[in-house]
């Protein structure tokens, strides 16, 4: 069974940051494994 390469990405759960669990609003290029809260542990 072939999968639409789309519905695929449609698919996809939604990253989660590492630390703390928060989505992460996925930029194009987003490699990053945490959300910007804990990215920055300066704060």
């Amino acid at each position: 069974m072939i999968t639409n390469v789309l519905e695929f990405f449609r698919n996809l759960p939604k990253k989660k940051c590492q630390q703390c669990g928060q989505e992460i609003n996925e930029q194009a290029d987003c490699y990053t494994n945490f959300c910007e809260e804990c990215d920055h542990p300066a704060r």
